[in-house]
């Protein structure tokens, strides 16, 4: 707690997998909501949150950020959750594929950013999470190797971000999972949901992070389920 309220996230991405169990995770620990998702009408609010519509290739990331405001009178965390991957080389991707992923993974998460962060440095100890990916850190595929150059580009913002906020109060983590049991990784491969990591492994990290103090901040997390020669 800060100044003897409930501190306040924004997450995107949080109607389902990753960022919504970090959603839940946060809600039972105190955590007031500002959850950013492409439909509205597809979430149960339960009236304790601000669900507000937001696509990442919209540029919408200030309007979110006043509703914020003006529902919850701070900003504490920004949880940058949503992502896109597109399943081409980076030969059989074209332009337009490439600046779709950039524009999503990237420019709007440092957008929303950019738009809190005279709020995070008011709160004196504001946080930003990054969700990248292992593939922000090696290539294993051709058909990766699209979505691994906006990730490594992620990494390296929210890197960016920690310099940039230290002064501040502002601590930024980056977190780089391998295969994470949503949607989007049971598509790519036949590993068992199962035996991947769940979101809720996720989810119990972010809450971690964001409670630790000023002097023990966490630059960067590397999870995996796999046994990598590196990770």
């Amino acid at each position: 707690m800060t100044n003897g309220t409930a501190r306040v996230a924004m997450i995107s991405g949080a109607n389902r997998g990753i960022g919504a169990a970090i959603a839940r995770q946060l809600a039972a620990t105190g955590w007031q909501l500002s959850l950013g998702v492409r439909d509205p009408s597809r979430m149960t609010a339960s009236g304790a949150e601000l669900v507000q519509r937001f696509d990442a290739l919209d540029g919408t990331e200030a309007e979110w950020v006043d509703a914020t405001m003006a529902r919850f009178g701070r900003i504490d965390a920004v949880i940058n959750n949503a992502g896109m991957m597109i399943a081409k080389s980076v030969i059989e991707a074209d332009d337009d594929d490439l600046m779709t992923l950039f524009r999503v993974n990237v420019q709007s998460p440092l957008r929303l950013v950019r738009a809190a962060w005279p709020h995070l440095a008011a709160s004196g100890a504001g946080r930003v999470i990054t969700v990248a990916s292992l593939s922000g850190k090696r290539v294993k595929s051709a058909k990766s190797s699209l979505y691994a150059v906006t990730k490594f580009a992620a990494v390296a913002l929210g890197h960016a971000i920690r310099q940039s906020g230290w002064e501040m109060g502002i601590r930024s983590t980056v977190l780089c999972p391998g295969f994470v049991a949503t949607d989007m990784a049971r598509g790519l491969t036949t590993f068992p949901a199962e035996a991947m990591t769940q979101p809720e492994d996720l989810a119990r990290i972010v809450s971690l992070v964001l409670d630790l103090p000023n002097t023990a901040s966490v630059a960067e997390l590397a999870i995996n389920a796999i046994l990598e020669e590196s990770f």
